[in-house]
């Protein structure tokens, strides 16, 4: 399994920019799949953004043109840039990733809050 440190989050306005970041303890040329899901209180843990090994990138439709998600081949990590920021992002923020041919792992999750 590959480790998984998440960094950033926080408290924001609507409208607000953060960014969030989580650095894998393998090379990131040996996972499948990373990237961000976050959980909301009473709702399903959902997807975010995601690289996929294979090549592309997915984004949930309600983050689309306002979160971007970008990594570092030399420091194998991922960064979740969130930009316009609404109240409806409010969640627990986690990072995944899934090495190739192993069982995937989240990170610690890190909260981020979205209110005026």
């Amino acid at each position: 399994q590959v480790q998984l440190v998440e960094s950033g989050g926080g408290s924001v306005q609507p409208g607000g920019s953060l960014r969030l970041s989580c650095a894998a303890s393998v090379s990131i040329f040996r996972i499948n799949r990373m990237g961000w899901y976050r959980q909301a209180p009473g709702k399903e843990r959902e997807l975010v953004a995601t690289f996929m090994r294979a090549g592309g990138i997915e984004y949930a439709d309600s983050v689309k043109g306002r979160f971007t998600i970008s990594r570092d081949n030399v420091k194998n990590t991922v960064v979740l840039q969130m930009n316009s920021l609404k109240p409806d992002d409010t969640a627990v923020y986690y990072c995944y990733g899934q090495p190739l041919g192993a069982l995937g792992s989240w990170g610690q999750g890190t909260q981020v809050t979205v209110s005026s």
